[in-house]
């Protein structure tokens, strides 16, 4: 039959073969086709034959045409066929489409949706077909019957793609079926349906369908919904995320039923996505402007939501598109401050911190996008890469903070700047470990970036660097190119920097020769080089290679400090180098080093602070390095035993011109020479006991030169005058002179003479009186020469001031010397000890010098003198002093200690400010030691174990310690009341405060301690008030919010100062007795203002959020309250209490000036925030139509009762305070014309700046009740009946003035006019005056 039709449709007419089909029933019809198309055969001809026998002018026809149709698509879909075949077939159906007419076309689309929800589709090639039904059915204008009604051909098609969305899809299909919709004419309402409906399939489908449907889906997304389709995958992957890590946490997940998705291979899969979505944008930028809008807004709401690391990391590989870029960058960088600012302020309020519980920060989102693209994402790597330099240098150090660079983390305060400068940091950092290829390229941006910005800080660089290096020091081999290179800038950089870089690049140094080499090259040349700084860069390379090159048989590292980055490099690869070779090459070394001690006093300065370290890190060297310093002290050591000083002071001083320099740092010499002698006498001495006697002789010539040496000098400087320094009292100090200029320099260099004596003899003393006399013989001369120095200072006030000069002490020996003097029990030592503690001065010395040391801690994180670079000494010291201190502060009360015949702060007091110091040191430097430091203060459980070291208890024990002594202070007669202690024991409490944790029982005891200290004292010291209520605000804002606070606080005030209106008697509620006559205006009132203007800027934060996230403004009881909900509740109980503070305030009469001034201020900030929150429910009305809640309106009633008037009230006062300082000038000036004419001047323009404030506040009043205004029409609510008619500010008569002045006039005679002129004016004074002065200043 099928040949048949064949060759009947070969004819030119269609009458026959019209005939032979009418004659086939539609089974045989489809058979037919079937066993065609089986065959692979003409099928394609049998068809068109069929079609060409079938016009659709027929009914007939038409029924046919359906019915191969019907039967073709199933046959396509069976899978039977052939491919080729079945797109033979497809192809001719749909060109024949076309020509069916509407109602055929609308059964063939029933058709197709039948098929779609019975899920029968296998390979989707039908779908072809049912888009150009599709479109065809678009075109037709014929009426279609649905259901019992008719369509339009428009219509009906928008009816099957809702109902195709709304049934069930089978998944394999919905790639065919996201494909197909690419297809069809869709309008914006058609195509949001299909997007919603692929959008829910994707849960359905298994994770590797999902990217060829997601680059489905982007095509689709050129028609439009463009916002629908990135917020759907977006939000899918987020989803997808968060399940994984809740299924990591809990692994063994009780619910077995769901199928936990292997890691490795969801990330494979975002990955590709990312890469889908980054294709697509290239074509289509709309994409990626649509992108950044909608995290943007999303941003706003939720920013959980907007940047997850799935968006993040889409943001970082769409950002390498350069037009792109810096918009991302741009949105990514204030994301990070914004997400660092707002954890900043939820952490400094409980209030905050209960209203969001779940903090959100954008810096671990980042971080985790850097773990997952191990995961094969190296499209994400360069965006990480420049997003982490952009980030660094766009928040860098302002300014560099002293010591060197390598420790200025340090000094970084915990601001969101920084923060982000240290997430740039740790972005690259692990971006580095994760990603190898990139290596290379982050080295040398980091490299290049410390030699270009040399001119500003680059210790973040240098830090980063240095920990690129710890992580892996094998891979700056290959890079070792570009480090010799920037070796060759070395001498054109700042000596901080030379000493940082060098010290990161160390590890590099062991396993690279060429590399060590080239260094050394560059090193012996900047020797000779021109600049100052090139040679101290050079010093600083040597001493490093020095320290990290060990000469065999030199002792171990363990016996000292750990050299920086001794671990990293896990072999000993001095092992393969020839020992000799590392002896010839550190002599080498030591031979230009030499060179330098004839170099000026910075390069010497250098090497004296570096040889202590080489000698301790390389013993074999110990021998040469003595040696050397023993030539140089002996050009300046006399050896004669009776001639006075000892040493040649005149050597050590260079003249150019009329100025004159220090050459020589003779003490800084002595202090090396006392360190690196007592190194050796303790650790050498022992190891070569059983080496040869010759060299031990040889070793013991020079140590026992030292020894004869520094006691000569000892008791001849005892001896010494201080003429014989050509010092004394009447010698010229000043700075200003050649002669004073060189006193200044003799009298610091014996002073540190005498100080690195002390520290030897006290050492080596062994507890022998004699030596301890010595010491005080020596402490003497010093005293002298440091009380000439103060006086001097003193009375010339442009010198340098009092400050001291740096101590030559070391930081070890502070302690041991502290401890000595004030907890060593010991009977044998106590005749020697008697000798020292009966000085008070030097006690006072010791207590002084340790205060010097941690402030030097403090500013640099490191201090002068051996170990000053090594943090875990400078810990123990610190807790060694802190003991001391701490023991000598509680065991001996100021009041219990005469201070002296000599001015000067008493020891107990000097205990006190030193623990304020190492307090705020160790939260600053050491905050992951606090466990251990204040373990270490605790002497009663010593045994305790550190795992339970529990802080809050500890820091809690101390405080207890410190409120005692408060206590006692506050209850002390007047006579004995310190203040200056008193403020250094509030600072201190506050300190420790920080380490009690908010929820514990101690905070809050602390707390309750705090409010009663605050109430039963009438402190009238104003800094200790200051302290005292800054405290009380820094805790209770920790605990809850202090606005009931600031309300009792406010009565006190108001009760204390009066009322504004005289007549009026302030019941008298004293809450506090802190609050005084002395301190309530302006010390109290000020503070009050100043924790108010908190809470606004809180509650003006949460308004923002709660614009942001939308208004839900119903109150109905039944439903669970929602999260707008809650906060809006506490934006208006903080508003509410607020008022009531301000209620008493603008009643209280406050003196004018900076009170009333910010006052003023603070009301219209507060009117303001009443604004922006009337506005939110503004738009909320606008949005939803809600009923505005009850608590708004009790809020607007309260502004209207107790705000609104005593406001105009308040002006009214301030306006005549000022108006009656105006007059009386006024009648100054009449008396005194020319002499008062400039103080006139100043009261005016004092009165004009003072009420500058004014206009604003009537402003920010008059626009609270515009919106007012707006909202009442919107909500239907009448919320003015609350509001008074405001003052008109402009013309005001006022009626009993008035009255009084026509009495007046008609009563005085004529001869009395000018006086009634004057007295009916006075009122108007500032009227009249105002607008004059201000037409003055225009001029």
């Amino acid at each position: 039959m099928a040949q048949r039709i064949l060759s009947l449709a070969a004819e030119e007419g269609p009458e026959r073969l019209q005939e032979a089909l009418q004659s086939l029933g539609e089974a045989e019809l489809g058979e037919m086709v079937t066993r065609q198309a089986l065959k692979g055969k003409e099928t394609a001809a049998l068809l068109r034959g069929i079609f060409k026998g079938s016009p659709c002018s027929q009914q007939s026809g038409v029924l046919r045409r359906l019915q191969v149709y019907k039967h073709c698509v199933p046959l396509v879909e069976s899978g039977d066929l052939h491919l080729g075949k079945v797109s033979e077939i497809i192809g001719l159906l749909m060109l024949e489409a076309r020509q069916l007419p509407g109602h055929a076309l609308a059964e063939l689309a029933n058709l197709f949706v039948d098929v779609i929800k019975g899920g029968s589709l296998s390979n989707g090639k039908s779908l072809e077909l049912f888009s150009t039904v599709l479109t065809a059915l678009a075109s037709s204008k014929e009426s279609l019957a649905y259901g019992k009604g008719e369509l339009n051909g428009e219509e009906f098609k928008k009816q099957l793609i809702n109902t195709l969305c709304s049934s069930k899809w089978d998944p394999q299909c919905v790639i065919h079926l996201a494909n197909m919709f690419r297809d069809i004419p869709l309008s914006g309402e058609e195509l949001q349906f299909v997007v919603e409906k692929v959008l829910r399939m994707f849960s359905k489908l298994d994770l590797q369908e999902i990217p060829p449907l997601v680059y489905q889906l982007l095509l689709l997304s050129a028609k439009g919904s463009k916002k629908s389709v990135l917020e759907g995958i977006i939000s899918f992957f987020n989803q997808l995320d968060k399940r994984q890590k809740e299924e990591q946490r809990v692994p063994q997940s009780m619910d077995l039923e769901v199928a936990t998705m292997p890691l490795d291979q969801l990330r494979h899969v975002e990955g590709t996505v990312i890469l889908h979505i980054v294709s697509v944008i290239n074509l289509d930028q709309d994409l990626g402007e649509e992108l950044i809008k909608h995290l943007k807004t999303e941003q706003q709401k939720d920013p959980g939501r907007a940047l997850c690391p799935f968006s993040v990391a889409l943001l970082l590989s769409v950002a390498v598109k350069h037009r792109l870029q810096e918009q991302i960058f741009d949105f990514l960088k204030t994301s990070i401050t914004r997400s660092c600012k707002d954890l900043q302020f939820l952490q400094a309020s409980k209030f905050l911190q209960d209203l969001f519980p779940q903090q959100y920060d954008v810096s671990a989102v980042i971080l985790e996008v850097v773990k997952n693209s191990a995961f094969g994402w190296d499209h994400v790597t360069q965006g990480l890469v420049d997003l982490g330099f952009s980030l660094m240098e766009s928040y860098d150090p302002k300014k560099p903070f002293g010591g060197k660079p390598a420790d200025t983390s340090y000094g970084l305060s915990k601001m969101p700047a920084q923060q982000a400068c240290k997430l740039g940091a740790s972005i690259l950092l692990e971006t580095f470990k994760v990603h190898e290829p990139i290596r290379s390229d982050i080295l040398e941006q980091v490299l290049n970036r410390v030699l270009t910005k040399a001119a500003s800080p680059v210790s973040h660089f240098i830090e980063l660097l240095s920990n690129i290096v710890m992580s892996a020091p094998l891979v700056l081999q290959t890079s070792s190119s570009k480090v010799t290179e920037t070796f060759d800038n070395l001498s054109f950089l700042p000596i901080d920097t030379v000493q940082g870089l060098l010290r990161a690049v160390q590890p590099l140094l062991k396993v690279s020769m060429s590399v060590r080499d080239s260094l050394i090259l560059v090193l012996q040349k900047a020797i000779f080089s021109r600049q100052l700084d090139a040679r101290k860069a050079a010093v600083a390379g040597f001493l490093l290679l020095l320290r990290n090159f060990k000469v065999l048989g030199s002792l171990s590292s363990s016996q000292c400090s750990q050299a920086i980055g001794a671990t990293q490099v896990q072999a000993d690869v001095h092992a393969c180098y020839n020992s000799a070779a590392n002896e010839a090459f550190c002599l080498e070394i030591l031979g230009s080093l030499r060179r330098c001690l004839s170099q000026q006093a910075d390069v010497r300065l250098m090497l004296y602070e570096g040889f202590y370290d080489v000698l301790r890190r390389n013993s074999q060297l110990a021998s040469s390095i003595m040696e050397t310093l023993l030539s140089q002290i002996k050009q300046y050591y006399l050896p004669q035993p009776d001639l006075l000083p000892p040493l040649k002071l005149e050597g050590c001083i260079m003249a150019q011109g009329d100025q004159i320099f220090l050459q020589e740092p003779l003490a800084h010499l002595l202090c090396c020479i006392q360190h690196c002698l007592a190194w050796y006498k303790s650790t050498v001495n022992l190891c070569q006991r059983s080496e040869d006697d010759d060299e031990e002789e040889e070793d013991v010539g020079f140590e026992q030169n030292f020894e004869e040496m520094l006691e000569s000098v000892t008791r001849r400087m005892i001896k010494s005058e201080l003429e014989d320094f050509e010092l004394d009292k009447s010698a010229d100090f000043s700075l200003s002179s050649g002669v004073g200029v060189k006193n200044n320099i003799y009298a610091i260099q014996v002073m540190g003479i005498c100080e690195v004596l002390i520290e030897y003899n006290f050492n080596t003393g062994n507890f022998s009186k004699n030596k301890f006399e010595d010491v005080l013989g020596l402490f003497t001369c010093y005293n002298k020469l440091s009380e000439i120095l103060k006086e001097k200072a003193g009375k010339n006030k442009s010198t340098l001031g009092n400050k001291t000069a740096r101590s030559f002490l070391s930081m070890s020996f502070v302690s041991t010397l502290l401890t000595a003097l004030f907890r060593d029990n010991a009977q044998s030592h106590e005749e020697s000890l008697a000798v020292l503690r009966s000085s008070t001065e030097f006690l006072r010395y010791a207590v002084g010098v340790a205060l010097q040391k941690v402030q030097q801690l403090e500013e640099t994180g490191q201090t002068d003198g051996p170990d000053g670079q090594n943090p875990e000494k400078m810990f123990q010291n610190l807790c060694k002093i802190t003991q001391v201190l701490l023991w000598r502060y509680t065991s001996i009360p100021t009041v219990v200690e005469e201070s002296g015949k000599k001015k000067g702060k008493s020891i107990s007091l000097l205990c006190l400010e030193g623990l304020l110091r190492i307090f705020s040191t160790v939260q600053h430097l050491y905050t992951a030691r606090i466990p251990q430091f204040l373990q270490a203060l605790d002497t009663t459980d010593g045994d305790a174990e550190e795992t339970d070291i529990n802080v809050t208890e500890k820091a809690a024990f101390q405080i207890r310690q410190f409120q005692r002594s408060l206590v006692n202070q506050l209850s002390s007669a007047e006579d004995d009341f310190n203040a200056k202690e008193t403020q250094s024991l509030i600072t201190v409490l506050s300190t420790l405060s920080k380490l009690l944790d908010p929820a514990s029982q101690q905070f809050l005891q602390f707390l309750t301690w705090t409010v009663k200290v605050c109430k039963e004292n009438a402190l009238e010291d104003i800094a200790c008030c200051k302290g005292l209520l800054s405290l009380l605000f820094s805790v209770h804002v920790l605990y809850k919010s202090p606005v009931s606070l600031l309300r009792e606080l406010a009565q006190d005030i108001h009760a204390c100062l009066g009322d504004i209106d005289q007549d009026i008697e302030v019941e008298s509620r004293c809450h506090f007795a802190i609050v005084n006559a002395k301190t309530a205006a302006p010390t109290v009132c000020l503070l009050v203002l100043g924790q108010v203007d908190k809470v606004l800027e809180e509650v003006d934060w949460l308004i923002k959020k709660l614009t942001s996230l939308g208004s839900d403004t119903s109150e109905d009881p039944s439903q669970p309250s929602n999260p707008t909900q809650t906060l809006e509740k506490g934006v208006i109980l903080q508003l509410g209490t607020l008022l009531t503070v301000y209620h008493e305030l603008v009643q209280t009469a406050l003196p004018a000036g900076s009170c009333v001034d910010t006052l003023l201020r603070s009301l219209s900030k507060t009117y303001a925030i009443l604004t922006s929150l009337i506005k939110h429910y503004i738009q909320a009305c606008r949005s939803t139509s809600s009923m505005i809640p009850g608590r708004v309106e009790k809020l607007v009633k309260l502004s209207g009762s107790h705000l609104t008037p005593q406001c105009y009230s308040f002006i009214t006062y301030v306006q005549n305070i000022h108006s009656e300082s105006l007059s009386f000038v006024e009648e100054k000036k009449k008396k005194k014309k020319e002499d008062e004419a400039a103080a006139v001047s100043t009261v005016m323009a004092k009165v004009l700046r003072e009420t500058k404030p004014i206009p604003n506040l009537i402003f920010a009043i008059e626009q609270y009740e515009k919106f007012l205004i707006h909202l009442s029409k919107k909500s239907k609510v009448n919320l003015m009946q609350y509001m008074k008619l405001s003052t008109s500010r402009d013309f005001r008569i006022n009626a009993s003035v008035l009255d009084c002045a026509l009495q007046e006039r008609n009563t005085e005679d004529a001869e009395n006019e000018p006086d009634n002129d004057q007295s009916s004016t006075a009122e108007q004074t500032d009227e009249n005056q105002e607008p004059k002065k201000k037409r003055q200043r225009k001029k």
